[in-house]
């Protein structure tokens, strides 16, 4: 299991425009069409599937919302930073 991380490291760690929203970080990605972002949403599936960490994804009309957390620990640990990291990685 992974150690939460303290409100210090989570600042220092949290990838550009991702925002911290409790236990959670959350990113809303634009897109220039809705299917662009489904196909976000499923690459970014297989991509958390890949690592066995499984975020909230909501898709609406040219963007996809994005949730991590670490629902074993209650919180935000590196698994999660390191995810949104890949998230980036396919923009």
């Amino acid at each position: 299991m992974a150690d939460l991380l303290s409100d210090e490291e989570i600042e220092a760690q949290l990838p550009a425009e991702w925002e911290r929203d409790g236990d959670e970080i959350v990113r809303t990605y634009e897109f220039d069409a809705y299917l662009d972002g489904v196909g976000f949403a499923a690459g970014a599936g297989g991509v958390a599937q890949e690592a066995f960490h499984h975020p909230e994804m909501t898709i609406g009309w040219r963007e996809v919302e994005v949730r991590l957390t670490t629902h074993d620990e209650g919180g935000i640990t590196d698994n999660d930073i390191e995810l949104a990291e890949r998230f980036d990685e396919l923009r």
